[in-house]
């Protein structure tokens, strides 16, 4: 019985897990960079990359769609760390219609793909040689929630818990409606 309980337990756990693609979470056998392709694509061309970061700008084509992509380190399990530092850009080039309202600008995206060409853009007045990724697999992170702290206040006397939520409420309390000893207190 305590073993079905266990199991259930486990299942109930896993399945509030967001699932993250086996083929973002597990690296490929060759780790390349970005700077080493950009020195020689004609090299590195056909070579399967993971790469993440941030993205800057979709672009919506007639046959295909570009996200471009300003590069971040990657964690274990290839979420784009949010404080390391740009090493380049890269564009991640989809065969379907991409919804800029879904892939925003800033949103974190982890995509994994083959290296197929290069693609000469302008960022600014400057020239930038853009390696292109055929996507083969893509999660966007989502963006962490910050939660308020709420501070613990204990009781200053061992044999009571602070004040039950009938006194803040009750129409016979001592105090007034607005008061409430205890700032965590509904």
């Amino acid at each position: 019985m305590k073993i079905l309980c266990y199991i259930t337990l486990l299942m109930l756990i896993s399945g509030c897990a967001t699932q993250v693609p086996t083929a973002i979470s597990k690296p490929p056998e060759k780790e390349l960079t970005i700077e080493q392709v950009q020195m020689d694509i004609d090299k590195y061309s056909g070579s399967q990359v993971r790469w993440g970061g941030v993205i800057t700008k979709v672009d919506n084509q007639a046959s295909q769609t570009w996200v471009e992509i300003v590069t971040r380190k990657l964690s274990k399990n290839g979420q784009p760390l949010s404080d390391s530092q740009s090493h380049g850009r890269f564009i991640a080039s989809f065969a379907t219609f991409i919804d800029p309202a879904v892939y925003k600008v800033g949103t974190s995206i982890t995509v994994v793909g083959t290296i197929t060409e290069e693609h000469v853009g302008m960022i600014g007045e400057y020239a930038y040689k853009f390696p292109v990724v055929t996507v083969s697999s893509v999660y966007l992170w989502p963006k962490k929630v910050r939660t308020p702290y709420r501070r613990y206040y204990p009781a200053p006397w061992p044999y009571q818990q602070p004040w039950p939520y009938y006194y803040q409420r009750h129409p016979h309390s001592p105090w007034p409606y607005y008061y409430r000893p205890y700032p965590f207190s509904r």
